[in-house]
């Protein structure tokens, strides 16, 4: 891995930010602009489409039998050059927008396609130089008549979603430390949920909560660490051990780590976060442990790579499961929890989550109960584990393809997934009729050579150079998007893509499956097949965006974010792999929508 580029980096004076002491909230008033049923059935109120993370639509005015009537209708420039992720949020008439750095938002009026207002806040450049893999955000949370942005300088900043006028700030980490953000922060009742990135910096990962109303931090969560600071009861707080549900125990953390390696061990939070009202809690991954040299770090380095549930109240931790125990290869276990019901492998009635890790295992656990229910693999080339013992829930590692074992200064050849995982953050798709979520993934391998590194503040804490490659006789298909039933743990169909799909998916309640593709092209599939049944013309860019559907008018739109950024463009990584796949080069930002055309007169 190439040095990063450090500038100083310095905060501004008098942002006027919220205080941050974890305290008990006084009771939450009524929602002073609650968003009707209706409106919200045809708009994009969340990043991830829902609580339950399903990117699912309920929207059927696109069919499988018409999309192929799908025409472009307007574009928006964003104004902003980079990696374009995330999506547009839609609430009745208006669309907020979000860019990479400078993190500007925007207010268009659906009517008259029209801005409201736009507000760029006022940051520090030199957190770009902080930014590990782009200077990307995923986009906005929206509720209590407010649009909440998490900037690149981990401030969580509260607009008015009327005026877009700022009603309160709150420091959520330091740049100075190599704390940032990149990921879309939630609201979930009352309280805006937010993480933080940094784990190449040696920053220990947590998950923040924010009081809608006056930007007061709730409670933070730690990922590693005393059991006071993860919020981690040692008799209650449970994980998945022989089988069955255990207390984690007195100190679970710290016992798993050497001396104070833990202060440094990452296992940030970057990722997506998903929400069940009727349990109240709170669902999401933590990331890798610091540094990526794993002989500097002896131990399984708890509770890095782990699925979390914490009341959404106070924190505290009801279960945790560890997925990547000692991490060898970055694969960070920051994606998506997505929530369903339904009958489990035997017939009972469960609430479950499902879970498409980087390390290419796919999970599905009780969410109720933290209860391991299913662990495959769900690209076959994955090669680092053989298989995920059901008893322990710890993957069987080979040992050809072990860092560890090899030692310091040595290569290791051929590890599938690479660091950026069989599937990286964009996220998944489940459609509740078919039981199938949908997959972008990444089809790659790599060369992984750790060295030893020594921590300083504000400085790259990596130790490890990588390489990436196509998996051997697969040079033409870097990726696809995968149909996974995750009750039964195994794929209904696959459908293969010359270039990694880095873009969300969407699914809608007619059948169909959109993403975009690096080469700059939106795609529709049928879900129940995986039949290809629409390409549309060239974008002006690559998509690493999240595909968004909505209702206006009377009329049904999909729309998509281009611009390709940070590693999907770079030319010793996935920008020089693609080649097959006809690249288009980085561009200003664009959404763009497409739609059936309007009926003739």
């Amino acid at each position: 891995m190439r040095a990063l580029a450090l500038r100083p980096f310095s905060l501004f004076a008098g942002l006027g930010l919220a205080a941050c002491a974890s305290a008990p909230l006084p009771p939450a008033a009524s929602d002073p602009d609650p968003v009707p049923d209706a409106v919200a059935a045809r708009g994009w109120l969340l990043p991830t489409g829902d609580a339950a993370a399903t990117r699912h639509s309920p929207l059927a005015q696109i069919t499988p039998a018409n999309v192929g009537r799908l025409e472009p209708v307007w574009r928006f420039a964003t104004g902003a050059a980079r990696g374009q992720e995330g999506g547009p949020l839609v609430v009745g008439s208006t669309m907020y927008l979000h860019t990479p750095f400078p993190n500007t938002v925007t207010a268009l009026d659906l009517a008259e396609r029209r801005v409201l207002w736009s507000y760029t806040p006022l940051q520090d450049p030199g957190v770009v130089s902080l930014m590990c893999c782009d200077v990307v955000s995923r986009g906005l949370a929206y509720g209590r008549g407010k649009v909440f942005l998490q900037q690149a300088d981990a401030t969580l900043l509260a607009l008015d979603a009327r005026t877009g006028v700022p009603l309160w700030r709150a420091s959520n980490g330091d740049p100075r430390t190599g704390a940032t953000a990149t990921h879309a922060p939630q609201l979930f009742d009352r309280y805006v949920v937010t993480g933080i990135a940094g784990g190449e910096y040696g920053v220990r990962g947590y998950l923040s909560a924010f009081d809608a109303d006056t930007g007061h931090l709730a409670w933070r969560g730690y990922s590693i660490g005393p059991d006071a600071d993860m919020k981690m009861d040692p008799e209650r707080s449970r994980t998945w051990q022989d089988g069955r549900m255990v207390p984690v125990g007195r100190d679970s953390s710290l016992r798993s780590w050497q001396g104070d390696q833990w202060r440094l061990g990452g296992g940030t939070t970057w990722g997506w976060y998903s929400y069940d009202p009727a349990l109240r809690l709170v669902y999401y991954g933590s990331g890798n442990p610091g540094t990526w040299n794993p002989l500097q770090r002896p131990g399984d380095n708890r509770w890095s790579m782990s699925l979390w549930a914490r009341d959404i109240d106070t924190g505290t931790v009801r279960w945790v499961y560890q997925m990547t125990p000692h991490d060898e290869w970055d694969y960070d276990g920051v994606n998506e929890a997505i929530l369903f019901d339904g009958p489990d492998a035997g017939g009972r009635a469960r609430r479950m989550l499902a879970h498409f890790d980087r390390n290419g295992f796919a999970y599905t656990l009780d969410r109720e109960s933290g209860e391991l229910l299913a662990a495959e693999k769900f690209d076959p080339s994955v090669n680092w584990a053989t298989h995920v013992d059901p008893a322990s829930g710890r993957p069987v590692v080979a040992d050809l393809y072990s860092p560890a074992r090899r030692g310091e200064d040595a290569t290791t050849v051929g590890v599938c997934p690479p660091a950026i995982g069989s599937k990286n953050q964009a996220p998944a798709a489940y459609d509740p009729a078919l039981g199938l979520a949908f997959v972008p993934t990444n089809h790659l391998c790599m060369d992984i050579e750790p060295f030893k590194v020594e921590y300083r503040a504000g400085q790259p804490y990596v130790g490890a150079s990588i390489v990436m490659q196509p998996v051997p006789g697969d040079e033409a298909a870097l990726g696809a998007v995968v149909a996974w039933d995750p009750v039964h743990g195994r794929a209904a169909w696959r459908q293969p893509e010359a270039a990694p799909v880095w873009s969300g998916v969407l699914s809608t309640a007619s059948g169909l499956v959109f993403y975009g593709t690096l080469d700059g092209r939106l795609k529709a599939l049928d879900a129940k097949t995986g039949a290809q049944l629409w390409v549309s013309p060239p974008l002006p860019s690559g998509v690493v965006g999240n595909v968004t559907s909505w209702e206006f008018g009377g009329r049904q739109y999909v729309g998509v974010l281009t611009g390709v950024g940070g590693l999907a463009n770079d030319p010793d990584g996935i920008g020089g792999l693609r080649k097959a796949a006809a690249p288009t080069g980085p561009s200003r930002g664009e959404l763009v929508v497409f739609a059936l055309p309007e009926p003739r007169p």
